[in-house]
């Protein structure tokens, strides 16, 4: 089994920057590339201010946050990811930019390094065809935010081998993850299940059959959620729950998967939920 001690993070989005704190937290040597120096300065600033966050609620001292800091490089180079043991893809979802990263983590890397992607809804078969040895590829699906959030989901192709998913369940483990294995198969198990949930509260709001406050209110007080289903879709992000919807019905034809059509014109119009500053609430 191959012994995950560095890893390597393509994309510093919310995602990606929260996967390369944790894992340096864990004491993993992270590389953290993406395009653009203005991309590696937003990522440096949310890792800053989520280690802050830690130091300022008692979760993390100050030498901690200091030393899970100086575990990080930041970079343009994808080069820069050739030394890692496992190398995540954390890009945005939308497959053929997948694809297209994938392709040069590749051609980056050694035939023995780890390929993961991160993605919420795409099948990861549809993203290894593109590695050489496939069997190196799974899929490592993060919640948000990554530092708080304690599960991973471990998606298994029909090509992953054992040793793969060996090292990908220490590696959770040793990021203090609670891993869960899923097939391979659009939404895995998570968003298969909250998807159509979250869907149906935006067309019970589409629909003028009660307001998004009482929405979540009933389902935070009636269920016992610790938020309701439209400010999870806000903190999601709209834009990504509208992919993943995409990506389950494109893959199950069933109605309860297609995206309503107020999330869509929503999408268009720039409320992402509260990336954006707007939503199904109002967040400026």
């Amino acid at each position: 089994m191959t012994e995950i001690n560095s890893i390597a993070v393509v994309g510093g989005g919310l995602m990606g920057s929260g996967i390369a704190e944790s894992a340096a937290h864990a004491g993993l040597g992270v590389v953290l590339r993406d395009v653009d120096q203005a991309s590696i300065d937003r990522a440096q600033d949310r890792i800053e201010r989520s280690l802050a966050r830690a130091v300022e609620g008692g979760k993390m001292a100050e030498d901690e946050a200091a030393q899970t800091r100086s575990r990080i490089e930041l970079t343009v180079d994808l080069s820069a990811i050739a030394g890692a043991d496992l190398v995540i893809e954390a890009v945005p979802e939308d497959e053929q930019l997948k694809l297209d990263v994938i392709t040069a983590i590749n051609a980056s890397v050694s035939g023995e390094v780890i390929i993961a992607s991160n993605t919420s809804s795409i099948p990861i078969a549809q993203l290894a065809h593109v590695v050489d040895n496939p069997e190196r590829v799974i899929g490592l699906h993060f919640f948000s935010p990554v530092p708080v959030m304690k599960l991973l989901e471990i998606v298994v192709t029909l090509d992953t081998a054992e040793t793969t998913l060996a090292a990908a369940k220490a590696f959770a483990t040793r990021l203090g993850k609670t891993p869960i294995e899923s097939k391979d198969r659009s939404g895995f198990v998570v968003n298969m299940l909250l998807v159509p949930y979250l869907f149906a509260a935006v067309r019970m709001f589409e629909e003028g059959f009660a307001s998004a406050e009482d929405i979540d209110v009933g389902m935070k007080l009636g269920c016992g959620h610790p938020m309701g289903p439209l400010t999870l879709s806000d903190f999601i992000g709209l834009d990504v729950l509208h992919g993943v919807g995409l990506s389950l019905y494109d893959e199950f034809k069933r109605e309860e998967y297609a995206p309503p059509p107020l999330l869509k014109r929503m999408v268009a119009s720039g409320r992402f939920g509260r990336k954006s500053g707007r939503g199904f609430y109002d967040y400026r």
